[in-house]
């Protein structure tokens, strides 16, 4: 899923259906804070069950931190581009909670 290394909800707008395995290789952006070290499984894009190389992307704070962003990633990799936009997102609030009443 990649709204997990990108820290917000994804829509796919595609139109590309069934499912799809691939590996998306990508250095994580330290500087933006992001709490996830890659993409776990079925982590890049519309129905795609991707599966991450072990080693891959290299964790934070590693040797090797040039590869490209997950947003280069995507576009390189698999021809699609992430574009954020503002739109409505379902959200569920809680307004009242109590404990359950025995019998």
């Amino acid at each position: 899923m990649l709204a997990q290394p990108l820290g917000r909800m994804v829509v796919d707008k595609t139109g590309l259906k069934g499912n799809y395995s691939f590996t998306l290789k990508w250095t994580p952006d330290v500087s933006r804070g992001q709490m996830f070290g890659g993409p776990g499984p079925g982590a890049a894009g519309p129905g795609g069950n991707a599966q991450s190389t072990p080693g891959m992307p290299p964790a934070p704070g590693s040797s090797d931190s040039s590869g490209p962003s997950i947003f280069t990633a995507v576009q390189q990799q698999l021809g699609l581009k992430l574009k954020p936009e503002k739109g409505p997102v379902e959200v569920l609030v809680i307004d009242h909670v109590e404990p359950p009443t025995p019998n």
